[in-house]
């Protein structure tokens, strides 16, 4: 009797160790599924990104939620600044933000949840020198750490970086959204940062999603051409560009407000000053520039949501509700997203928009995808985000950052039902569109 109760509980032994060893093996073909899908999700944003010439990859032709890959499927989130009930998604325009390393401290004072103090000390950890902005902090203040280094005195390499100057905090870049989905789940409670973070109802998401430190642009056309330099006293190219798009009863006036006006400080300065229409602009705006180098840090007028545009040097809120409302329908056609920046401006007065002509573009080269992929029977998921570069041909990943620690950041019912057993396309079409709505 002894003997039977020994090898039954042996057996019982030997049952349970099998199975969760057969749990673990299962677990780690996930884990290898989920991974490849990722891979193959950074390749295909590589692919949607290629060849664009400066444009914005259109929603309608980059389809980019449940897109399946094997039995699995990924996302790639995007939230919306007017919607944070509603998950949204597609790849995102590093231009259409506020670039840390070249804003100035009231482009910087001028974005949500930001102080003044760490706008400053920005400014002070990235420049050359050592001389502190008014309210920043360079060497000194960072040595009497208790933990002490030097002020970098050179660019941001990352968005994260921050978090080494003076003044920064996990509410100001993220705020209440702490898995960095858009949306406002259980748990992500305002009373944990001390108070509440919201503005009405509006989830209060920091300033992660309007900042960058990638967004750069050649001093080519969307053609791959050298741009005209529109300073240069003797320029046959800029004389045969006019003469193409300017009328022959108008060409001679132009021509000579060129020459007697010069130096132009920007295209639209040269816009104004040259006494252009805003048709004949438009045929020019895309191949002059006012600079011979490679520009960091233009914001893309014809993407950037309204709290970026608001950081525009002059701009109130009236001049970018108009810049949204006119951009509605000048910035897209059915085929392809403007990279034109002529429209700015018909909406605003002449010393504004000569204000923001040399901070502004309408083109984009760089992108990034925060992309979650799970395998086909829900048991395991990863998230990474990727900051690619479509300068050249093929575009190549400039960064990766694994976001897997944040948690599963969409509906839990995709989980849920993927682990039931049930196949992809049921996941769709119950959990679906209606995904994000809480």
């Amino acid at each position: 009797m002894w003997i039977l109760l020994v090898l039954a509980g042996l057996v019982l032994v030997l049952a349970h160790a099998m199975r969760v060893e057969g749990d673990c093996s299962a677990n780690e073909v996930a884990a290898m599924s989920a991974d490849a899908i990722e891979q193959g999700a950074i390749q295909y944003v590589l692919a949607r990104v290629d060849g664009l010439e400066g444009q914005v990859p259109l929603e309608t032709d980059t389809p980019c939620e449940a897109v399946p890959v094997g039995d699995g499927a990924f996302w790639i989130l995007r939230p919306r600044s007017d919607d944070d009930r509603t998950y949204s998604y597609g790849i995102t325009d590093e231009a259409g933000k506020v670039n840390l390393n070249t804003a100035t401290v009231d482009m910087l004072a001028k974005l949500p949840g930001m102080t003044a103090e760490f706008a400053a000390s920005i400014v002070d950890w990235r420049d050359p020198d050592s001389e502190v902005t008014s309210g920043g902090a360079e060497s000194e203040y960072y040595l009497m750490l208790q933990d002490p280094y030097e002020c970098k005195n050179s660019p941001l390499e990352t968005v994260e970086e921050v978090f080494l100057v003076r003044g920064a905090s996990k509410e100001i870049l993220f705020g209440q959204d702490v898995n960095r989905n858009g949306i406002l789940d259980a748990g992500e409670n305002p009373s944990a940062f001390g108070g509440s973070l919201t503005t009405g109802s509006r989830l209060n998401r920091g300033i992660v999603n309007c900042v960058t430190v990638y967004s750069v642009e050649p001093g080519t056309t969307s053609t791959g051409t050298p741009r005209v330099y529109i300073n240069d006293a003797q320029s046959p190219a800029l004389n045969a560009l006019l003469r193409r798009s300017v009328s022959s009863d108008r060409i001679a006036g132009v021509l000579d407000r060129v020459r007697r006006e010069r130096p132009f400080r920007n295209v639209m300065d040269f816009y104004f000053r040259a006494g252009l229409t805003i048709e004949e602009f438009e045929k020019v705006a895309p191949e002059i520039t006012a600079s011979r180098e490679t520009q960091r840090g233009l914001i893309n007028v014809n993407t950037a949501p309204k709290e970026v545009l608001y950081c525009l040097p002059g701009l109130e809120e009236s001049d970018v509700s108009a810049l949204l409302a006119r951009r509605a329908t000048a910035t897209t056609t059915a085929t392809a997203q403007s990279t034109s920046v002529a429209w700015v401006a018909a909406v605003l007065p002449r010393a504004k928009a000569i204000g923001v002509g040399g901070l502004i573009t309408g083109q984009t080269f760089r992108f990034s995808a925060d992309i979650v992929s799970i395998a086909a029977n829900g048991r395991a998921f990863k998230r990474c985000r990727v900051v690619v570069d479509a300068q050249t041909s093929p575009p190549r990943v400039l960064y990766r950052q694994d976001l897997t620690h944040l948690g599963w950041p969409l509906s839990p019912d995709i989980v849920t039902t993927l682990r039931s057993g049930a196949p992809l396309e049921r996941v769709v079409q119950t959990v679906g569109k209606g995904i994000g709505q809480l």
